[in-house]
């Protein structure tokens, strides 16, 4: 097992460096490299997941030609980016993309077809989820009778904050917060339908949109990983509880023990945790994807 990359560097270019990914500014294109790097609880760890920005990267693909949706993708041949990046295939390829620059919406576009993570919370505390009111008695992850669409706003640093659909339609303009809500819905339902069919509950999802100078808006950023979605495994699925999730469960589960006060530099990650995550995103990706799997 390779090192894990927790940073790329490419002599010539600024970089500005997210949570996971790296990005370089190539004038009217992107270089996107996703990194090893994990975050839980608003830190980035000091210890990388090794193949986790391959397994990501691996996973937008493949949903990106299986949606067919105007999306930013231009190509994955690092010599497309220039030499700089081909002389570093050994470390970027199969998790670099090179992604025509939009302009992005500056909202989160969440779907949720289950009852989990801050949508439970709101909804045992009110009876809503970003304002939209729901049936009482709904039991936690538990499906709900259609997906429903709860934006959010975009953080650099922090959580996203859920938002009503009136407020992001201030923010976008309610021409394009109606396109918006119906692509991203369109989207889950096919993807969730996908997923069914390999043995995977998605339970709800994020999308980033971006506006091109055409005025086309476009997929952008990754889709339908680990990191934006929540996977549950259907063999397991029960509702009235939490089901284990196809992410980085087993990071929050060990910091939440070990002691960490989360307003201090994390520590590091011991052997077993980095495997057990690594394995799981692992599993996601081949149930996902993988076309001779059923």
């Amino acid at each position: 097992m390779a090192a894990p990359l927790l940073e790329s560097r490419i002599p010539g270019l600024a970089c500005r460096r997210g949570k996971v990914r790296d990005v370089y500014d190539l004038g009217d294109r992107l270089a996107i490299v996703a990194t090893d790097r994990i975050s839980a609880f608003d830190w980035v760890l000091p210890t990388g997941i090794p193949d986790k920005g391959r397994i990501l990267t691996s996973m937008t693909l493949f949903w990106l030609d299986f949606l067919q949706a105007p999306d930013h993708l231009l190509s994955t041949d690092l010599k497309d980016m220039g030499a700089a990046f081909a002389a570093q295939s050994d470390a970027l390829q199969g998790r670099t993309m090179l992604v025509r620059k939009a302009a992005v919406v500056p909202i989160e576009c969440v779907v949720r077809g289950y009852l989990a993570g801050s949508g439970w919370k709101e909804y045992r505390q009110q009876g809503t989820v970003c304002g939209i009111a729901l049936a009482p008695g709904l039991r936690e992850a538990e499906q709900l009778p259609e997906p429903i669409f709860t934006p959010a706003t975009k953080a650099e640093s922090g959580h996203d904050e859920n938002v009503s659909f009136e407020m992001m339609a201030t923010t976008t303009g309610r021409e394009l917060a109606d396109e918006l809500r119906r692509r991203s819905v369109a989207i889950y339902r096919k993807a969730s339908e996908h997923a069914r069919s390999r043995g995977i509950i998605l339970a709800d999802t994020k999308f980033e949109w971006g506006r091109l100078p055409s005025g086309e808006v476009i997929l952008i950023d990754e889709v339908l990983t680990p990191d934006s979605s929540r996977f549950w495994p259907a063999d397991s699925y029960r509702p009235g509880a939490n089901p284990p999730s196809f992410d980085k469960q087993f990071v929050r589960d060990w910091l939440e023990k070990c002691g960490w006060d989360k307003n201090s530099p994390p520590p590091p990650l011991p052997a077993d945790v980095v495997e057990k995550t690594r394995a799981k995103y692992l599993e996601a990706k081949e149930r996902l994807t993988c076309a001779a799997c059923v």
